[in-house]
């Protein structure tokens, strides 16, 4: 069988709604690598954006999955609930960043849960406003689009976002945006056009993801945390991709000085299977009547296994530490290739979620040409790349945490290699 074959029949029986960011079809993966259906090999720089934190099918993972296949695969926990998602859920609510009583819902989608997260802000301050940043990024569900700061191609062609959801400018020092005008932007807002008495919500990730790796400022969260506790608003930490030792912390929200009321995950959580949650302040996680919160499929039994695993293989193999000793070489390589590479503008990132942006030689464009030249030249060489930003002009760099020594030096060559290339081109 070979890729161009099942791609010509994909044209024809999957929506071209779906993207593709490569003609690779998998036959099977380990760790940092995986192999298609021709046996060709990959170096896989992107983990299924960063799902696969603890590698392809880590064997502790899959041993807990197997184990619970086993036994059952779905009760619907609302209907017969399993122990084994209570555990996880006092784990989770033992290692989220905050010095107050916590509860958890799990769902399935990190979507699924950014929208739990604004349905428990909306009926625990009995408000409607949410307000969240431009390049944000936060899921493709209404509420999903509404809140993510990028048209195209998450809200081109899907008609009115929902209402009462405000955009403020989200800082990015190179790019001449300062935690000033974020929180100057926000204060405009409420005396121009909302009332904050209204604001149920203030959502942000702490590294913008499809937005372009970006962190957010120290000086902006502590701005958040006092305007929230001001005015009564929920803050609220998207962590879907930051989080389960991503940034070098098991939440990236550890590296700031305050706390989120609310923290969604999903991506990372379990290992590859579909899992997410929000766990939250206790008094704002009670509000909902039972039965306002949950969902079919919330908390399946496999997924909560895998999770229960990947937790415990975060902590045994010290991923955490692995994702800065991992980031910190990527970020000196990459900075070595920058001194040769002009269009190379900027490195940036904690822990092992790092990113590279390209503007034109001139300095003064995003280059989105050039990034998907260097994509394209990666996997020609068995490299798979992905790229982030409002403008496509971002490389981000999400290998599995696990990938072993000798693969990511040989993905490091690869990388310079492209780059090499499509300068050339």
């Amino acid at each position: 069988m070979l890729n161009a074959e099942i791609a010509e029949r994909r044209t024809h029986a999957i929506s071209q709604g779906v993207g593709m960011m490569t003609q690779i079809y998998v036959d099977h993966a380990k760790n940092a690598e995986v192999w298609d259906v021709e046996g060709n090999r990959y170096i896989d720089f992107a983990a299924g954006i960063a799902v696969v934190n603890t590698g392809h099918c880590h064997p502790k993972v899959m041993a807990a999955v197997a184990e619970q296949a086993t036994r059952f695969t779905h009760t619907c926990h609302q209907v017969m609930p399993y122990e084994n998602y209570i555990r996880l859920a006092e784990r989770l609510n033992e290692k989220v960043p905050g010095d107050f009583e916590k509860k958890t819902v799990f769902v399935t989608t990190g979507a699924e849960a950014v929208e739990n997260a604004i349905k428990v802000a909306r009926v625990a301050t009995g408000r409607p406003a949410v307000i969240a940043f431009g390049g944000a990024f936060h899921g493709r569900t209404f509420m999903g689009m509404s809140l993510t700061g990028k048209v195209a191609p998450y809200k081109k062609g899907f008609g009115a976002m929902m209402p009462d959801v405000y955009h403020v400018p989200f800082p990015v020092e190179l790019h001449g945006t300062t935690p000033d005008h974020a929180m100057g932007a926000l204060e405009k807002l409420f005396k121009a056009d909302l009332d904050p008495d209204r604001v149920a919500a203030i959502i942000i990730e702490p590294v913008q993801g499809e937005g372009g790796f970006y962190p957010a400022p120290v000086e902006l969260m502590r701005g958040l945390r006092k305007l929230c506790d001001a005015h009564g608003i929920v803050l609220i930490a998207d962590e879907v991709q930051t989080g389960f030792a991503r940034t070098g912390h098991l939440f990236a929200m550890e590296g700031y000085d305050v706390c989120a009321d609310i923290t969604t995950m999903a991506k990372g959580l379990a290992g590859g299977l579909p899992l997410a949650a929000l766990t939250g302040r206790a008094d704002l996680m009670d509000a909902a009547m039972p039965g306002g919160l949950g969902g079919t499929y919330g908390g399946n039994p496999l997924g909560i296994a895998a999770a229960n695993a990947v937790l415990d293989v975060i902590e045994e193999e010290d991923l955490c530490n692995r994702a800065n000793e991992l980031g910190s070489r990527l970020r000196q390589r990459l900075e070595q290739i920058r001194a040769h590479t002009p269009e190379m503008v900027d490195v940036r990132g904690p822990g092992f979620m790092v990113a590279a942006e390209f503007n034109t030689p001139s300095g003064d464009a995003p280059n989105s040409d050039m990034v998907n030249r260097i994509r394209a030249e990666g996997l020609k060489r068995g490299l798979v790349l992905l790229s982030c930003g409002v403008y496509g002009n971002v490389i981000r760099f999400l290998a599995p945490i696990t990938i072993p020594d000798e693969v990511f030096a040989e993905g490091l060559d690869i990388l310079e290699e492209s780059i090499k290339a499509a300068q050339a081109a």
